[in-house]
């Protein structure tokens, strides 16, 4: 048996080393590769494409102006000649946030210049709002000035400086200035600069919030998808201004199975070892073959002519079959087929390959239990239905959020692979980016996001941060907004997300929205008007259809939608025990509350309704909205992107934006004016 085993084994040793150690000793990785590999932070801010600096070489960035400084653990880069601190860089959403220097250092400059942007290479986010500082002010003869008043800084005994917004307004009349420049702010400060208890603490703490700007590297996005893809790196070729994607084979235009080459002749400098490897290779690997194929013949003689007797000369045939199997029928492919194990968790072709699943990064559980101080409650971020989020930091410097799944089971699994898959596959500014997750065999479920750091909508309407009143008339519109909005790509998309709530409704310290868990979400094919699904969802958002029919369509998040507007009027939760028993279920309060003409009544007093004429009409506005998407049938509710446009109309004040009109509605056609949307929510609750 040991001879006959041997060929066997002197031909699968020989392939082994062919295979692995002969092509290996003739391929080295591209030193462009190997530079745009390695990881670089400043601070709590990791340093990746299309930014270059520090240990990041000009051709792992996305173009020369992108280079940044770090100087104890300070972020800076130069634009147009000015400094700026870099305070954080969003990759995703190519959004950098930067403060000028000189302001950060004194707010009263010596030789105040106006700076401007390389439009060629970044453009300002329209969310943020200008400023205009005066300096050398003086009082004109006979003139005086109160020295608190808001917008006036002091700078020296004599002189003074002014600020001010497009709210703000000034009576220069009074004084006379020398110098101005123009800053700009973003919105929560800019609130909080026209308010009346502004102050120069303010305005310090407005200029260090900084502005934001987006890096006009759009069109590199594909190429680096691509690149990425192939498992190279994204970068540039300085000497051609254009993305060049790194790889272990050299430096190619595109991706790593591009022929040409951009990079000079390190390309083919790296693909020619290869080359000759592979063909050395092949070449023993066929003189290996064919000297096994001459020995085994020999060998099957020998049996043969040693075997041989009268009766086995007449049926030799039959030792030669047998002999050439050369396997017993206890191991025959046959039966070996039958030994791999039923699989317990859901599969997918593409699920589990490599490092990979569906395209995100897999890490390993004991990096994000390092990365969260081994699950420490004190690093708990919240909560929900499915598993706990904890804040975390990974060895790159990225701070993330992790979500650790309850149980580990095959429902759980099956989330857990649903938001992979769905994520991966999403890229918009107002949906929260994935970065990895762990194995499906892993000890736990993992899921590991951004971190977003301003808590969610919940919070600031009804939570821990509700007290803190900076969910201003004109930040709770921009939510709506930038939620319909996100809302309106994923039904683009072809994809339901059948949890919308304000729990699932993140902020960024600008309170920009991130819309997060999609571990209910479902895929909607384009050929379909709906999917047949058991109901799933939050109490009190969940679509009174869908419940009653079992009948899944964009509406249904539509419906839960109109519950969010209703939250952003009201500040009220979506169900709360304390209240009425007809008012338990905020969908039925505000129906009622509309349809008898007291929107006064729902509209949360803080906001300015019955004092501010513009607050007054957009909250009308949006009441009504409001209704319409919670209307109990579905086809009387508008889509998504016809919610989004009414929004921005009524922000903008634009006449076709919903009028305050909800009782020229006929009653007898619409099913919900006849009285409360019967909510399976509120009637589970009623009983």
């Amino acid at each position: 048996m040991h001879r006959e085993l041997h060929p066997y084994f002197l031909l699968l040793s020989t392939i082994f080393f062919i295979l692995i150690y002969i092509p290996g000793s003739f391929c080295q990785d591209d030193e462009r590769f190997r530079k745009c590999g390695e990881s670089f932070s400043c601070g709590d801010i990791a340093i990746n494409y299309p930014f270059w600096g520090g240990g990041r070489p000009e051709y792992c960035g996305g173009h020369p102006s992108l280079e940044i400084n770090c100087e104890s653990d300070i972020l800076s880069i130069a634009i147009e000649s000015t400094t700026y601190k870099v305070i954080a860089i969003n990759t995703f959403t190519r959004i950098v946030t930067l403060a000028r220097d000189d302001l950060l250092s004194n707010i009263c400059l010596d030789n105040p210049e106006n700076t401007s942007l390389d439009l060629n290479t970044f453009s300002y986010v329209s969310t943020d709002q200008n400023i205009t500082l005066y300096y050398g002010c003086t009082l004109r003869s006979g003139s005086q000035i109160v020295p608190t008043f808001p917008n006036v800084f002091k700078c020296d005994s004599n002189i003074f400086g002014i600020y001010t917004l497009i709210d703000v307004s000034f009576d220069f009349s009074l004084v006379t200035c020398r110098n101005e420049i123009i800053a700009r702010v973003n919105q929560t400060n800019a609130v909080a600069l026209v308010s009346g208890t502004a102050s120069v603490e303010v305005l310090r703490t407005a200029i260090s919030g900084g502005f934001s700007v987006n890096w006009t590297t759009a069109s590199f996005d594909y190429k680096c998808q691509q690149c990425d893809k192939s498992g190279g790196r994204c970068g540039s070729n300085p000497g051609f201004a254009a993305f060049s994607c790194h790889c272990v084979t050299g430096t190619h235009p595109t991706n790593c199975n591009d022929r040409q080459n951009q990079g000079g002749d390190s390309g083919k400098k790296s693909q020619k070892p290869l080359a000759v490897g592979l063909i050395l290779g092949g070449a023993a690997l066929a003189g290996i073959g064919v000297g096994f194929l001459i020995f085994f013949c020999r060998q099957k003689r020998k049996q043969i002519a040693a075997q041989a007797s009268p009766a086995q000369t007449e049926r030799k045939d039959l030792p030669i079959l047998s002999s050439s199997n050369g396997l017993t029928s206890s191991s025959s492919p046959s039966s070996t087929a039958f030994t791999r194990s039923i699989p317990s968790y859901p599969s997918s072709a593409d699920y589990g390959k490599g490092n990979s699943y569906f395209g995100a990064h897999v890490f390993s559980f004991a990096e994000l239990e390092e990365a969260t101080n081994n699950f420490d409650q004190s690093k708990e971020l919240g909560d929900g239905g499915f598993g706990v989020v904890y804040y975390g930091k990974l060895h790159d410097g990225r701070v993330v959020a992790v979500k650790r799944m309850y149980e580990n089971n095959f429902k759980r699994v099956e989330q857990f692979m649903n938001e992979v898959k769905i994520l991966t596959q999403l890229h918009h500014k107002h949906l929260v980016t994935l970065y990895g997750c762990t194995s499906k065999q892993s000890r736990d479920l993992l899921l590991v996001y951004e971190y977003i750091p301003n808590g969610t909508v919940a919070d600031h309407l009804h939570g821990n941060r509700a007290k803190s009143g900076l969910l201003s008339w004109p930040v709770r519109m921009n939510i709506a907004i930038e939620t319909a909005d996100a809302l309106a790509y994923l039904h683009s998309s072809v994809i339901i997300h059948r949890d919308v709530k304000t729990n699932n409704i993140l902020l960024d310290n600008d309170f920009h929205v991130k819309v997060a868990d999609f571990g209910l979400s479902r895929l909607f094919p384009n050929n379909v008007t709906h999917v047949s699904t058991a109901p799933q969802g939050t109490p009190g958002y969940v679509d009174p259809e869908y419940y009653q029919c079992y009948q899944l369509t964009e509406k249904s998040d539509v419906y839960s939608f109109g519950v969010v507007l209703i939250e952003l009027i009201s500040s009220l939760e979506a169900v709360d025990t304390n209240r009425h028993r007809h008012d338990i279920n905020l969908a039925n309060m505000a129906v009622n509350k509309i349809q008898g003409r007291s929107i006064h009544e729902l509209v949360d007093p803080n906001l300015g309704f019955l004092t501010n004429s513009s607050v007054r009409r957009m909250t009308t506005s949006v009441a009504e909205l409001a209704f319409r998407c919670l209307q109990q049938e579905r086809d009387l509710r508008p889509s998504i992107q016809e919610v989004l446009e009414t929004l921005r109309g009524i922000q903008n004040g634009e006449s076709k934006a919903q009028k305050a009109e909800v009782l020229d509605i006929v009653v007898d056609d619409v099913g919900l004016l006849k009285g409360s949307p019967s909510s399976p929510d509120s009637v589970a609750t009623d009983k």
